[in-house]
């Protein structure tokens, strides 16, 4: 049950033995054998005493950034990440050699001195972060803004283009979704997916949100295999279309300039509104309120379970209630295993 609920609790979606600033976690034991979810990390990544403010000063005097990742054991995301990702040779050594990645456990107790000077737990420092997924990378910059923000897990190649355009120093000259496109993109079907349960255009978004379901929309590109995963496998799903008859959704094309009325009542296009809502990855799905206001957006890489709660999170009214996703899906997957619907992360 201990190894279940672990895999559970982390969305769409660990630092090695005898490193100092980790006692606190590991309480001096071996975590791999007493954590089932414990994922092992680089030993390359910076063993930190976690003055955020220090680190970004010691990288950028060797020119290099600092790379937040947030985690909680028994992620399989941060698994992909970390064996997937960083255990390719190229990208370990371009992060090695442009950033300091420094981890933070989502529901850690070590203590944070954030940029402010205010010293707080990890759990404190990624709740005043708003960190709702796991994995979670904030790359800032030599001020200690954050240049780009990962929500969830990106693919190798998608990641690989990240870690370019922050070591490149690119965020000031173009936003990631340009600079992404610029690189290529994705291998995909090429194709906007059709579905019944999508508004037809022309769009007014105000309207859609001014009635009595909140509205879905999502942001979605030609070249997208993610795109073709929700739409193939994900959407079809019986427990995916109950949750989307909760709500009004519309699907735009993040590079189109089709009109469109946004939630605000203004006239624009698709590309501006995605470059308005700051719209980094395709598909990204932004959840509005009955008046127009954004409330939760999921935009990494998600499996239908995550899909799914993320939807009951918002049509449900829950995150009114309970400001943290990860206990949110913690809750759902046990009442869902109560019912005997068992719970796969990878189906």
């Amino acid at each position: 049950m201990l190894l279940r609920k672990l895999w559970i609790i982390l969305p769409a979606l660990l630092l090695s033995m005898g490193q100092p600033a980790l006692a606190a976690e590991g309480e001096g034991l071996d975590e791999g054998m007493n954590n089932p979810g414990y994922h092992e990390k680089p030993d390359w990544f910076k063993v930190s005493f976690l003055d955020i403010r220090e680190d970004i000063e010691e990288a950028a005097a060797n020119n290099k950034r600092v790379m937040l990742y947030f985690y909680q054991d028994g992620c399989p995301y941060c698994a992909k990440l970390l064996q997937d990702n960083f255990g390719q040779k190229d990208i370990a050594e371009m992060t090695r050699e442009n950033f300091d990645v420094i981890a933070i456990n989502m529901w850690g107790d070590r203590e944070v001195t954030d940029l402010n000077g205010n010293m707080l737990t990890e759990k404190k420092f990624a709740e005043n972060l708003k960190v709702m997924f796991t994995p979670t990378l904030l790359m800032m910059d030599e001020n200690g803004k954050v240049a780009l923000r990962v929500n969830g897990y990106y693919a190798p190649d998608k990641f690989m283009a990240a870690l370019e355009y922050i070591s490149e120093k690119k965020e000031n000259q173009l936003s990631f979704r340009e600079y992404y496109k610029e690189k290529g993109g994705e291998k995909a079907t090429g194709k906007l997916h059709q579905a019944e349960f999508l508004q037809d255009p022309p769009y007014n978004l105000q309207k859609l949100s001014s009635k009595d379901k909140p509205l879905l929309l999502m942001f979605e590109q030609k070249a997208c295999r993610a795109c073709d995963e929700l739409h193939g496998d994900i959407y079809p799903r019986e427990a995916t279309r109950e949750q989307l008859a909760r709500f009004d959704v519309a699907r735009l094309d993040m590079w189109s300039d089709e009109k469109v009325v946004g939630p605000d009542g203004k006239t624009t296009t698709a590309k501006e509104l995605a470059g308005k809502l700051d719209i980094k990855y395709a598909p990204t799905l932004v959840f509005f309120d009955t008046d127009g206001k954004e409330v939760f957006r999921a935009e990494a890489y998600l499996k239908a379970f995550h899909v799914q709660s993320v939807m009951d999170y918002v049509a449900s009214g829950a995150y009114k209630e309970q400001p943290n996703f990860q206990r949110f899906i913690s809750a759902r997957a046990d009442k869902l295993e109560a019912q005997g619907v068992h719970v796969d992360l990878w189906e």
